[in-house]
């Protein structure tokens, strides 16, 4: 763990110094959210419950400085977790028609039952055409306890506004894979191995409120060994209903 600390901070010094930030506001940024369900990659992170959320983001300079919160109702993907808190720093910066965006990000549990905290970086690419943008990345966590290996999510998203309307159509692909060391600790965020993940949706955005409704799904199968971190139950397809509120 004290590797992936120390590979943290140095990616955040690399942050704090990066040239050519691309603009961004320079107020704080808030809202919060309701939703049926607290889902990421495909895997639901609240036992498939309802689940609350906040996050806050702030400017410092080049560096963009988050923090979001959201209820995982004893989930047992997270060993009985009550709610995790996920701390990122982030910077962006223009490459000729693309925005490139890098940062790391961690994961932090509140009433496990074990040590569930863990960290990850991430680049990605987005392109804007009109009122459509497409966006491809890649999220890395390397070989930590608490998720029993590293863990790789490869992702392309596009989401496109409806001209004259306050409606955003959007989709995403993604494909989780990764090394293994613990192979019950592994089912966290792998649940039968290497998986692939999508998402179709529409959001309705009118002031500060936005309303959306996605289709989730994954191809995870029920078949083969499954501890008690896998959460098969929560693991397939479902629809997303959520409400924000931005500050």
């Amino acid at each position: 763990m004290k590797r992936v600390a120390f590979s943290a901070f140095t990616l955040a010094i690399v942050i704090a110094n990066s040239p050519h930030p691309a603009d961004a506001q320079s107020s704080p940024l808030a809202g919060v959210e309701l939703s049926n369900d607290e889902v990421r990659r495909g895997l639901s992170w609240s036992e498939g419950r309802a689940a609350l959320s906040a996050d806050a983001l702030v400017l410092l300079g080049p560096v963009e400085v988050s923090g979001r919160a959201a209820t995982t109702r004893s989930s047992n993907r997270h060993a009985g977790a009550d709610a995790v808190t996920d701390v990122a720093l982030a910077t962006a910066w223009n490459l000729g028609s693309f925005q490139m965006r890098t940062g790391a990000t961690g994961h932090l549990f509140t009433g496990a039952r074990d040590a569930m905290d863990y960290v990850e970086v991430g680049t990605s690419a987005s392109y804007s055409y009109g009122p459509a943008q497409l966006t491809a990345g890649v999220d890395f966590a390397p070989s930590q306890d608490a998720i029993g290996g590293s863990n790789l999510y490869l992702y392309a998203n596009a989401n496109a506004g409806v001209p004259g309307t306050p409606f955003t159509l959007v989709a995403g692909l993604g494909h989780t894979s990764g090394t293994t060391t613990d192979p019950v600790r592994v089912q966290r965020l792998r649940p039968s191995g290497s998986y692939t993940n999508w998402r179709l949706g529409a959001e309705h955005r009118r002031g500060p409120l936005t309303l959306a409704v996605d289709y989730l799904g994954t191809d995870i199968g029920r078949g083969g060994f499954a501890g008690s971190y896998a959460d098969l139950a929560h693991a397939g397809d479902r629809i997303l209903g959520r409400i924000r509120y931005d500050f």
